[in-house]
């Protein structure tokens, strides 16, 4: 049985949600469809994915009724603007057919452009239109969390950031529980990189007859985060997603925190400095 977290503005989201990078067209829309038969309920997107219509596609034609999902989508960098980012959450839900996402985000703060506020601004409007249930952001970093609330009196619900074994983001995480944001993980699991053979845990997986992943996922899950790990097969799918039924041990979780590197980012993508558009 997935449990819920409740959001600081009320919205009930599940434990774990499933990520759709690079699950596009017919393929992708297979896949989703296979991830809320197996019991995924928090679909994540963006704009920039290019898949929000196969994400509305999915929501059409698998068996779960639309108010049972909750769809995410995200603003790009190119559309920080206060108009554009209104315009742009508009053809974000034309493209999906959907009529509302529950959770929409910046995807990422681009603090050179510096226009992050404005469209945090945009984000807020289009909750008061009914466009969006839930208004959060991605890869934000403590001051840029801090101007938010300084200029419009508001923190996201959620702050989605890069976070795995080699990465676990202690500081940001502290900051977001301390002011009642939910922290979601992008590439729970590293990637798949060589955290999937690391003999720390597979030594775990071995002491609770589970997969390395699932390992993961449930470290996630006791650190008080969301993973949103993408899967395209069903059993990899299921797999990800049956990791109730077990807990590790404080010791356990001291172990796989150890991994951390001050480097250990996939990408380098550091949102002091990252632009995206």
């Amino acid at each position: 049985m997935i449990g819920v977290k409740v959001l600081n503005d009320g919205l009930k989201i599940p434990l774990i949600g499933f990520g759709t990078y690079r699950l596009n067209g017919k393929k992708g829309v297979a896949s989703i469809k296979s991830a809320v038969d197996a019991g995924y309920c928090l679909i994540d997107s963006a704009f920039n994915y290019e898949n929000e219509g196969a994400v509305g596609k999915a929501v059409k034609d698998c068996s779960v009724p639309r108010e049972k999902l909750l769809i995410t989508s995200k603003l790009p960098g190119r559309h920080h603007a206060y108009n554009e980012a209104l315009q742009t959450i508009e053809e974000s839900l034309y493209r999906a057919g959907l009529d509302y996402y529950d959770l929409y985000l910046i995807h990422w703060p681009n603090p050179k452009t510096d226009r992050y506020v404005e469209a945090w601004q945009a984000l807020l409007e289009a909750k008061k239109r009914g466009l969006i249930r839930s208004a959060g952001v991605c890869n934000f970093l403590p001051e840029h969390l801090e101007r938010l609330e300084k200029e419009t009196g508001v923190l996201p619900s959620v702050n989605q950031i890069e976070l795995h074994p080699r990465f676990n983001q202690q500081e940001v995480r502290g900051w977001n529980t301390e002011h009642g944001i939910l922290t979601e993980a992008w590439s729970p699991l590293g990637r798949g990189n060589e955290i999937l053979t690391n003999e720390a845990i597979q030594k775990i997986a071995a002491e609770h007859t589970k997969t390395v992943s699932q390992i993961i996922l449930r470290w996630h899950i006791q650190l008080g985060t969301l993973p949103i790990p993408k899967a395209g097969s069903a059993q990899h799918q299921l797999e990800n997603i049956s990791i109730f039924d077990f807990a590790l041990t404080e010791e356990e979780m001291h172990t796989i925190c150890k991994l951390t590197r001050d480097d250990g980012r996939l990408n380098n993508q550091d949102p002091s400095s990252y632009e995206e558009f």
